[in-house]
């Protein structure tokens, strides 16, 4: 699950970065428009980084939690 969500935010990440590169073309082609794409692009960005690295931060401590409990006899 990490790792689709991890690839979902650096597909959005990477589509954000190429929308704003071209909004020139993008607002010749979809008009004043362009401009909502990129603003839903960003929002997608920060709700799925938000998603994934809360769901990170839980699995690298319980994987710590487990690695701690490994040494206790």
């Amino acid at each position: 699950m990490l790792r689709r969500s991890r690839h979902l935010w650096q597909l959005l990440c990477v589509s954000l970065a190429i929308s704003i590169l071209c909004l020139r073309p993008l607002r010749a082609l979809a008009g004043p428009s362009a401009g909502v794409l990129c603003a839903a692009l960003l929002f997608a960005v920060l709700v799925s980084g938000f998603r994934y690295f809360r769901a990170k931060n839980a699995a690298d401590d319980a994987w710590l939690a487990g690695r701690g409990r490994e040494g206790e006899p």
